[in-house]
């Protein structure tokens, strides 16, 4: 009896691996929450995207709601998300971008090539602001109150939908 009990450890144990490893692969990561909800935006010193003399610090994100948008020429679901982030200007929704581990000349040339909806760049070769964000990926968004309190965060592609169902509503919400 014990030896039959000794057998179906190993099969029990493997059963109840194979559950946990089942779950983790089921998670869709663009659900995730961030961590930073509810917390300032991290402090950082990056220069501009367009002036490499210019440093732009975590006061730049204070007195107005701004989404924070995490873009790389790299990234082609960005190209795809440009034309919801030109409309989210159009409408009235300040912008702020992050040039995520990329090249000066290679952002530059996205901007000129697909729209540039941003009120400023942020250059972030190193990934370093992107790391304190918890970014794994791009594109990525983080909207960020007049205070500087990350209040939203959407990971991945901004679709036609999230513009009016999901990013204008939150955008209203915390400039009340």
């Amino acid at each position: 009896m014990k030896r039959r009990l000794l057998l179906l450890l190993p099969l029990v144990g493997f059963l109840v691996l194979g559950g946990f490893l089942y779950q983790g692969l089921s998670i869709n990561p663009a659900e995730r929450d961030s961590a930073l909800v509810a917390k300032p935006f991290p402090a950082f010193a990056l220069s501009a995207l367009d002036d490499p003399g210019r440093t732009l610090d975590a006061s730049l994100l204070q007195g107005e709601v701004t989404l924070v948008n995490v873009w790389g020429e790299w990234c082609p679901t960005c190209k795809q998300e440009m034309p919801q982030l030109l409309e989210l200007a159009d409408r009235g929704v300040r912008l702020v971008g992050v040039d995520y581990k990329d090249s000066r000349e290679k952002g530059r040339q996205f901007l000129a090539e697909f729209g540039n909806p941003f009120e400023v760049n942020l250059f972030d070769p190193e990934g370093s602001l992107g790391f304190d964000l918890g970014v794994y990926g791009a594109p990525e968004s983080f909207l960020v109150d007049a205070d500087g309190v990350i209040r939203y965060h959407h990971t991945g592609y901004i679709s036609p939908e999230d513009v009016t169902e999901v990013i204008l509503p939150e955008v209203e919400k915390w400039r009340d």
